[in-house]
């Protein structure tokens, strides 16, 4: 994912959500919703993420230090983690607790205009936030279905503002669903209904999104597309005959470890073979230009510990 194009995502995502926020909470003041205060805590813990994003893409660039060698690639990582965790649980939880409470006490909603004319108009600038992650995503996505992109992507932020938006989308109908049915019924509950269902989407979201950023934060190997071209980069059929084993791991979205052990010709010289893995590390670095710390370790190929290695 470039760069450019995960920020332009979040940025717009935050621009939507921080007037669609204040614009909530004044209908809420206005009209007593529960749904509408849900909805302001949704949008506000989306502003927060996507803040969260923003310096987690800024803290990233920073250079290697002895403390850390391989630099700080991994901090879009965690803070994608913290907003999994942190924000929408929090969002989740408060919307859960507010619609338990309006189930309990009911009250009907004053001035309905304001709370509907907020939920269309946070319909039209979610639905604009979400066209736009849509866009940077597709030209990244490949033949990726949705699903797979949300799971393969290595590069947090676009994964995260899809759903981001998506639940929005969704919350935002649930909202209108409850105060439109509160509104018709006269019955508060169904607002008090609306605001659980919005909790009980904001949790889901968070633990999806927790799942896959512990990933991340694990350590994922390489795709099957970039193994396959550098293990072609490796082999020349001259001095390097074969892979033996090889071991891939990202240290960010943009930058990929490769530790390979790869066999030689047994009366090649130390020059040669010093050569050789030059050549080859020229060749990743051709093939997969994010593949930046690459460690090579010459060796005869024996089947038997081949095998016993791993491979």
């Amino acid at each position: 994912m470039s760069a450019s194009g995960g920020t332009r995502a979040i940025v717009a995502a935050l621009a939507a959500n921080l007037a669609i926020a204040v614009a909530k909470f004044v209908a809420f003041l206005i009209s007593t919703s529960s749904s509408m205060l849900a909805e302001s805590v949704h949008s506000l813990a989306d502003s927060g993420n996507q803040g969260l994003l923003l310096l987690g893409g800024k803290k990233a660039k920073r250079e290697a230090t002895p403390q850390h060698p391989f630099g700080y690639g991994r901090e879009r990582y965690i803070y994608a983690f913290l907003v999994s965790i942190v924000l929408f649980t929090v969002g989740g939880m408060f919307a859960l607790y507010e619609g338990y409470e309006k189930i309990h006490d009911p009250h009907p909603i004053k001035a309905w205009c304001w709370p509907v004319g907020v939920l269309v108009f946070a319909i039209v600038a979610e639905s604009l936030s979400f066209r736009t992650a849509i866009k940077e995503s597709n030209e990244i996505r490949g033949n990726q279905t949705w699903s797979q992109f949300i799971r393969r992507a290595k590069a947090p932020e676009l994964p995260v503002v899809l759903l981001e938006d998506f639940g929005a989308l969704i919350g935002l109908v649930l909202a209108l669903a409850g105060v439109g049915l509160a509104l018709l019924t006269g019955n508060g509950v169904w607002d008090g209904i609306g605001t659980v269902c919005i909790g009980v989407l904001l949790i889901v979201i968070a633990v999806v999104l927790a799942l896959e950023t512990k990933s991340l934060l694990l350590g994922e190997a390489a795709g099957t597309e970039e193994v396959e071209k550098i293990k072609a980069a490796l082999v020349d059929g001259d001095t390097v005959t074969r892979v033996i084993h090889m071991r891939t791991l990202h240290l960010g979205p943009e930058e990929l470890l490769v530790a390979a052990k790869i066999a030689v010709q047994h009366d090649d010289t130390a020059t040669e073979v010093a050569n050789a893995i030059n050549a080859a590390e020229a060749r990743i670095r051709a093939a997969v230009p994010i593949a930046r710390v690459i460690y090579l370790e010459p060796d005869i190929y024996h089947p038997e510990a081949a095998k016993a290695d791993g491979n």
